[in-house]
């Protein structure tokens, strides 16, 4: 890649935090070069993460946690990938049209789109997945297919990309992250990326340490 892609992730009131946490974690800790001196600086980071809000109050997530947003919606960077998260507070947004069409137009000028959990029950409220295959938090999948009945919802699936990558719940946007990774910068960066945040995706890739019991 010529530049750093940007990678912002929607924050909102009763987001889940691992939802959100979770690919941010992935994709600011990648690198093209190995090792945890990589992780100092970022010299060999392909991306720019942040957060992004309605506003830039701070918003609580699940649980409670306070988030202050890095952007508002009016003054962040161009997303070239968008991550929708999950959470009870998605159920307000299914009927929030300021939401939705923000939503709509950063998807629409993104190189990516991705949801985790029930994040993508607001991509189905605006089309995104019509005809599509597509995944979600197992408590929402039947509300997924009743959204928008022309979804091939796959009941299954950890993570399903058709165009638009979708993810089951909470942790598995982890997951969802690490296939993104490795379709823009190989599955080598997303494998060493993995064993340097210490999860097991693609653990037949990863190196091993020498001292391990």
């Amino acid at each position: 890649m010529n530049r750093r892609q940007t990678v912002g992730v929607f924050v909102f009131e009763d987001v889940e935090v691992l939802d959100f946490a979770g690919p941010f974690e992935v994709f600011s800790r990648t690198r093209t070069v190995a090792g945890a001196d990589s992780r100092r600086t970022d010299d060999s980071a392909p991306f720019h993460t942040f957060t992004v809000a309605r506003t830039r109050d701070p918003i609580a997530a699940i649980g409670g946690l306070l988030v202050t947003p890095n952007y508002s919606w009016a003054d962040a960077p161009s997303i070239d990938i968008l991550v929708v998260p999950g959470g009870f507070g998605t159920r307000a947004l299914l009927t929030d049209e300021a939401a939705l069409t923000w939503i709509r137009e950063t998807a629409g000028r993104a190189r990516q789109v991705t949801s985790v959990c029930t994040g993508a029950l607001l991509l189905a409220k605006l089309g995104l997945l019509n005809g599509k295959r597509a995944t979600t938090h197992w408590a929402g999948l039947d509300l997924l297919a009743s959204i928008d009945p022309t979804i091939q919802v796959q009941r299954a699936a950890r993570v399903v990309q058709d165009g638009i990558f979708t993810s089951a719940g909470v942790s598995a946007g982890i997951d969802m992250s690490f296939a993104v990774v490795a379709q823009l910068c190989g599955r080598d960066v997303a494998a060493e990326t993995a064993h340097y945040i210490e999860y097991p995706w693609g653990q037949a890739d990863v190196p091993k340490h020498q001292d391990a019991v």
